[in-house]
């Protein structure tokens, strides 16, 4: 009979080789994004290898079957910063192309971050969405945001799509085009919490939780924060690869819960609202 040793050893081995396995099902996944310039667009929960098509498209990777003890879960985003920032941070915005809406890149040095939060009002068509912008966790971020918002870069602008599964609950804007493929001509690098995980960790491609209430940017992967940006209305799980932002007030929750209980077009899981959502104007208070 084996011992009470034996017995651990070999539940460790197991395990050891469960997590070898989902590890390796993860790196033959894409990575997810939301929006940008790609078409079939995933979200790739890896630890589970759940994968929801945000495009409403199958690339063919579609979910695999796993036993119940493999069933995904998400762990927890960082709190906060491990390390504050500078009082003064510089931002690198990089040329991308032509933008979809005439505006002047932000300015990019001495940006400060002394100041924590930066109040805006998100007025649409379905509600008012009051934001708290993180100004000392993703400040390259929020000043991004708030250059836009000062040029009127939003306003009059459609929020395209409207996500409504079981593990990713968001409504996307900021795209003038309406299309998920525009942006604003430049881009930037992603900041918390994805520069709280060191490159090579493998926890940054594992699901985290975004909870109801979080303002994050859309992207196409690293270094490709644009305009776009998602409102969670629903706890999510995505990995840490999106730049988080801000929140939003009881208000903006409420608008969004009416928006989402519409949802999309078609009945789909995936896709434009099935009641159109225009940004009549983004302002900071």
């Amino acid at each position: 009979m084996p011992s009470n040793q034996q017995r651990r050893e070999a539940a460790k081995r197991k395990l050891e080789r469960q997590l070898e396995r989902r590890a390796e099902r993860a790196r033959k996944r894409r990575q997810l994004t939301i929006g940008g310039s790609i078409v079939g667009v995933i979200v790739v929960v890896a630890i589970g290898a759940v994968v929801v098509t945000l495009s409403g498209k199958d690339d063919g990777t579609g979910a695999e079957n796993t036993a119940a003890s493999e069933t995904p879960t998400a762990g927890a985003m960082p709190a906060s910063r491990a390390e504050a920032l500078p009082n003064l941070v510089n931002c690198t915005y990089t040329p991308s192309g032509a933008a979809a809406k005439p505006n002047n890149p932000p300015h990019a040095e001495g940006i400060d971050t002394t100041v924590k939060t930066v109040s805006a009002s998100m007025e649409t068509t379905q509600g008012n969405i009051g934001l708290t912008l993180e100004n000392a966790d993703s400040p390259c971020t929020v000043n991004s945001f708030a250059s836009l918002a000062g040029q009127s870069y939003f306003d009059g602008t459609t929020c395209h799509r409207l996500t409504t599964s079981d593990s990713l609950k968001v409504l996307q804007c900021g795209d003038p085009t309406g299309t998920g493929t525009g942006g604003p001509g430049y881009q930037f690098a992603n900041e918390f919490p994805t520069d709280q995980y060191a490159a090579d960790d493998p926890m940054a491609q594992m699901p985290v939780n975004y909870k109801r209430g979080t303002l994050a940017m859309a992207n196409a992967g690293p270094g490709t924060n644009g305009s776009q940006f998602f409102l969670v209305y629903g706890d999510s799980q995505l990995p840490p690869q999106y730049t988080v932002f801000g929140t939003i007030d009881e208000t903006g929750l409420a608008t969004l819960d009416k928006i989402a209980a519409a949802g999309a077009e078609g009945g789909a899981a995936d896709g434009k609202p099935a009641t159109p959502v225009d940004i009549t104007s983004v302002r900071l208070d």
